[in-house]
């Protein structure tokens, strides 16, 4: 009597997922070009000025502890670097202006989102052979 070796459902054989291989060169080059988006991107707002970049310092006639607001506490750790009050009056009362200027702001949502994109469309297969190895 032969046996019957298909009993029941036949079950489909799961192919999975291998990435391609990617080349030393290849490598080479996307680390080169990540690193130069990224100082592209951290330089361009300085070189077309637009960064914020300003400060206001008003320092008082009379320069005491109390004039700068500095508490005991406050004035022990500048003893310690051994800074006394008219020294430290430039970097307490040094005021940094934080306002957001909306063209640089766009800008830099235009960079994250566009690179976001471009990954996505470059890696489109990937991640849809990934999915449907896991859940498929």
């Amino acid at each position: 009597m032969e046996k019957n070796e298909s009993k029941g459902p036949q079950k489909k054989e799961r192919q999975f997922y291998e990435p391609p291989v990617q080349s030393t060169g290849g490598q080479i080059f996307d680390s080169v070009f990540l690193l130069i988006i990224i100082y592209c991107v951290l330089l361009l707002p300085l070189v077309l000025g637009l960064t914020a970049g300003v400060t206001t310092t008003e320092i008082p006639e009379t320069v005491t502890w109390e004039t700068l607001e500095q508490n005991e506490v406050m004035q022990a750790q500048w003893a310690k670097i051994g800074i006394g009050p008219k020294e430290a009056a430039e970097y307490i009362l040094t005021k940094f202006d934080y306002t957001i200027n909306p063209l640089s702001l766009i800008f830099t949502a235009i960079v994250v989102v566009g690179y976001f994109v471009i990954v996505l469309r470059f890696s489109d297969r990937e991640y849809k052979d990934v999915i449907s190895e896991k859940f498929d």
